[in-house]
């Protein structure tokens, strides 16, 4: 394109020398970067601006260097029309095929030009809303708003710059109350024309209502933004991990950091791109506190835990009547809260934390979030769940287990035979999250919270019974390595003259150790009383085991029926289980005189014939066929390490004291 001929056709048909559609016509045909500075002049006409400024956004806005005409356009333009306009283009764009490339890239090329990322498209028009909002004068211009909120939400997409860019809009139609927290500032900033520009340009809204604007319509529109607020924290917490429940644990357990190795904490202090997470967060709080969210009493506790899961709040806000009708999201909320809990805890911030416990009101947030798909749930809304352990793990560290310590916890709704504790409810949803949340540390951080609960419940034969369940019934092999870890650990704080012992929890994958909190004796003490009514704690007896035993060492023959590959199959999908069950065995009999106490009769020997037997013969053969070809070591993956450390630990267990196997 002849970039003076396209300037000169531009200079030479603004009205009245054409009508404005022709006008219109001619200057989208000769678009370009070249022509935009004298765009931006003849756009200064603000009775031509309101009459063709809206039909140009869609094509202005893909077009590098057009946020002067925009700029222009938004204090112009009639806002009603450009607000329409940019709430079309910022959806069209978003379904753009090619916009996911584009929002974490650089600008591209199309057709030897430049182009325009997605992000920056969103920042620019996100910025002319934040003009056009302030110049319209309406009885009503929440319900402008509430359409922009929800159009925003839509279209945004978690990083930095988006980000940055709708916290400059709330704070400029907020009134901008004071700036962001230094403390916690975020490193990136977009241009803000609103904050930045001359407000003196703006043209008077060509339509402005007669009628003054209603008196409730201020505290709807705080209202509206504080909403829209909760639902970007959430959204950017489930896209970007910020890793509070392991930097949690790794705060109350620095004795469990393994020396040399870089920590959650310091790795978030040094490196910038985790550093900024914790900025971008902050600066959504602070914001959300501005907005007037700032306290942590009963009705917001209550609206989390007892009120209905607010998942797009912004999706129930036309014509609402009173502020009181805007929900907040459930999701922002506990966020928020577990930001609090952390902040205050890790920074020795200045934040409100909640005034609840583990029972009933933690239970309650668990059930709100997880008792319909649990799965679906935690994969769709990783940082929602991440925050309700990272709540969980403070709640316990403070002792802050059940509102009414003496109380029985059970719910007897679910079968009046035999109700199921409060405890083993709790365990059940805190499980489900050390199987299915897709980061690691997360499921870590889950089955150490689901241990430390499970000991901290006050009835003895109620921990037998939740470790029974586990391991009769869950799936996962992890997680029933897990419960053969917390048995262990319950025999150790029920035996006499019992210290304070360092545990080491199983984690729910073998890549990376999980830290826990040693289990002190009297968090699950020997003698309280058991609900059976007697004063002995099952676990100083042999009750516990007699109870347990076939759970734990279950009968192995029906490996001996199996083929080769699908023996490999049964050893590489329960490794972890079988492995922690051979640690217990020794455990158990390495020391078989300090344990004898908690043994059934005859147990080593019905665990020889049953269990260890068939389970040694079958790592036998595999080993046996890696060793001669049959199976390449490659095929076997990570069970290939696993082989050999089970039949480094059967040869162990053969060989002890309490365990010595007949040959």
């Amino acid at each position: 394109m002849d970039s003076e001929k396209a300037i000169a056709a531009i200079k030479e048909a603004k009205p009245p020398a054409t009508d404005r559609f022709t006008y219109l016509t001619i200057v989208e045909t000769n678009l370009s970067p070249a022509v935009l500075p004298t765009l931006n002049e003849v756009l200064q006409d603000a009775e031509l601006t309101q009459e063709i400024g809206w039909d140009l956004v869609y094509n202005l806005v893909n077009l590098p260097g057009s946020d002067e005409c925009l700029e222009t356009i938004a204090r112009l333009g009639n806002p009603r029309e450009v607000i329409l306009k940019v709430l079309e283009t910022l959806e069209l764009l978003s379904q753009d095929d090619g916009y996911q490339s584009d929002d974490e890239s650089e600008a591209g090329e199309t057709n030897g030009e430049k182009s325009v990322p997605f992000k920056q498209k969103f920042i620019t028009l996100v910025n002319m809303l934040s003009i056009l909002h302030k110049r319209i004068k309406t009885k009503y211009p929440s319900r402008f708003l509430a359409t922009s909120l929800q159009t925003i939400y839509n279209t945004y997409r978690p990083n930095h710059e988006m980000t940055a860019a709708v916290i400059n809009l709330v704070r400029s139609l907020a009134g901008n109350k004071r700036p962001p927290l230094p403390t916690r500032k975020s490193s990136v900033n977009v241009a803000n024309p609103d904050q930045h520009g001359d407000a003196t340009k703006n043209a008077p809204d060509p339509e402005a209502d007669k009628e003054t604007e209603d008196p409730t319509e201020t505290a709807i529109q705080e209202r509206l933004l504080l909403s829209f607020a909760t639902c970007i924290l959430e959204s950017f917490v489930n896209k970007n991990d910020v890793a509070w429940a392991p930097r949690l644990l790794e705060f109350y357990n620095p004795e469990k950091i393994v020396p040399g190795r870089k920590t959650l904490m310091a790795r978030f202090r040094e490196e910038k791109a985790l550093s900024e997470k914790d900025g971008a967060v902050g600066q959504l709080v602070a914001l959300i506190a501005d907005l007037g969210l700032s306290s942590c009493d009963k009705a917001f506790l209550s609206q989390v835990s007892e009120g209905p899961l607010q998942t797009d709040p912004l999706s129930k806000t036309e014509d609402v009547a009173k502020p009181e009708d805007i929900g907040l999201s459930t999701g922002g909320c506990v966020i928020l809260m577990a930001y609090w809990v952390f902040s205050t805890t890790v920074f020795d911030s200045d934040h409100p934390v909640p005034d609840m416990h583990i029972f009933p009101d933690h239970l309650a947030m668990l059930e709100t979030f997880l008792q319909d798909d649990a799965e679906d749930q935690i994969r769709k809304a990783p940082g929602t769940v991440q925050a309700l352990v990272t709540i969980g793990l403070w709640l316990h560290d403070k002792g802050l287990v059940s509102a009414i310590p003496k109380a029985p916890l059970a719910n007897q709704t679910t079968n009046p035979d035999e109700a199921t504790s409060d405890y083993m409810r709790y365990i059940l949803f805190v499980t489900l999250i050390a199987v299915f949340h897709p980061q690691l540390h997360v499921r870590n951080a889950a089955s150490c919270l689901a241990g430390l609960v499970l000991h901290a419940d006050p009835a003895d034969d109620d921990r037998l019974k939740i470790l029974y369940d586990l391991l009769e019934n869950c799936d996962y092999a992890s997680l029933k390595a897990c419960a053969i870890t917390w048995l262990r650990e319950e025999l150790i704080a029920a035996a006499p003259n019992a210290q304070a012992v360092p545990q080491n929890l199983a984690a729910p994958n073998s890549q990376a150790p999980l830290p826990s909190p040693s289990l002190q004796p009297g968090t699950a003490t020997p003698g309280t009383r058991s609900r059976a009514g007697t004063n002995m704690n099952v676990f100083a007896g042999p009750q516990a085991l007699e109870t347990v035993q076939y759970v734990v060492f279950p009968n192995m023959d029906f490996l001996k029926e199996l083929d080769l590959q699908k023996l490999v199959n049964e050893l590489g999908t329960n490794a972890p289980f079988f492995l922690q069950a051979v640690n217990f065995g020794l455990f158990l009999w390495s020391s078989a005189d300090k344990w004898r106490r908690v043994l059934p009769p005859n147990l080593d020997a019905t665990v020889k014939e049953r269990w260890f037997a068939p389970l040694h013969d079958a790592v036998t053969k595999v080993k046996k066929a890696v060793d001669s070809g049959k199976i390449e070591g490659q095929e076997l993956g990570s069970l290939q390490f696993d082989l050999d450390v089970l039949t480094e630990r059967l040869s162990r267990l053969e060989a002890a004291e309490g365990f010595a196997v007949e040959k």
